[in-house]
């Protein structure tokens, strides 16, 4: 789902109204699990609720695409598996997001943070970098939010790119011709900072991923069965509770090397 979720409070359109369960969209995030490691992609106001709902009980490290809203007001959420953990938990974003973290989450990062706050290690990547988790390399991927820029991650096969409207040449690169590709795509109509539905549709006609599954729809798009009999057959609309097998292999296995950047 998009930044408001589907159904938007008070709406009363198609995808609002259905009943179809795959038409309820909490926002868009991700886990990624490999290795023993459980890593989040973003963890927006809903986090709480897709940790439970996936049986997720710890997490090792979250990934930040950017510093919107619907992307990091779930922070506070990782308390508990920190404090189980007694560790803090690694957090990685742009420069810029991680000083928006601070910003937003003054209690967490103040000299004297109020007691039982969720401890956090800020970890600044940049595009065109990795982080590496026992030997698997996370690529770090420059993506245009409209004039913003942020960041995609791909995983070995695959990548995940959300809020998504421009893709610089070097990512174009790195994500052609994968075996499974996430990418958003807003409405059908075109929007200043999204790709719409016919320019997500013409980008994957030249990435050529395998199979791909669209993210961050809002309520302005078609209910999933029309909007499913509109694509290509090797692209579905994402819902609530996908899970995506894809191939990944360890450049160099090593159980101690987590959390570097």
């Amino acid at each position: 789902g998009t930044s408001q979720g589907i159904p938007v409070i008070g709406c009363t359109c198609a995808a609002c109204t259905s009943d179809n369960p795959h038409d309820q969209r909490l926002r868009s995030a991700a886990v990624v699990q490999f290795g023993g490691f459980t890593v989040c992609i973003d963890c927006g106001p809903d986090l709480r609720m897709q940790l439970l709902r996936a049986g997720i009980v710890q997490v090792d490290a979250v990934l930040l695409t950017h510093e919107h809203n619907d992307h990091v007001a779930g922070l506070d959420d990782l308390r508990p598996m920190i404090h189980r953990s007694g560790k803090p938990m690694p957090v990685y974003g742009l420069p810029r997001v991680l000083d928006a973290l601070k910003a937003r989450f003054s209690y967490v990062f103040s000299d004297e943070p109020y007691p039982g706050a969720p401890r956090i290690e800020l970890c600044r990547v940049e595009a065109g970098g990795k982080v590496s988790f026992g030997g698997f390399d996370v690529l770090t991927l420059s993506v245009l939010h409209g004039p913003l820029e942020i960041l995609g991650f791909k995983f070995g096969t695959a990548a995940y790119l959300t809020d998504v409207k421009k893709l610089p040449a070097e990512t174009l690169n790195e994500v052609t011709g994968l075996e499974r590709l996430v990418v958003s795509a807003l409405e059908l109509t075109p929007h200043w900072s999204h790709l719409s539905l016919p320019e997500c549709l013409n980008l994957l006609d030249t990435l050529q991923p395998r199979q791909a599954w669209i993210t961050h729809i809002s309520h302005n798009m078609p209910a999933c069965d029309l909007l499913l009999a509109m694509l290509p057959g090797n692209v579905q609309p994402g819902f609530d509770g996908l899970v995506i097998d894809f191939d990944w292999q360890p450049s160099l296995f090593d159980k101690n090397s987590r959390h570097t950047g």
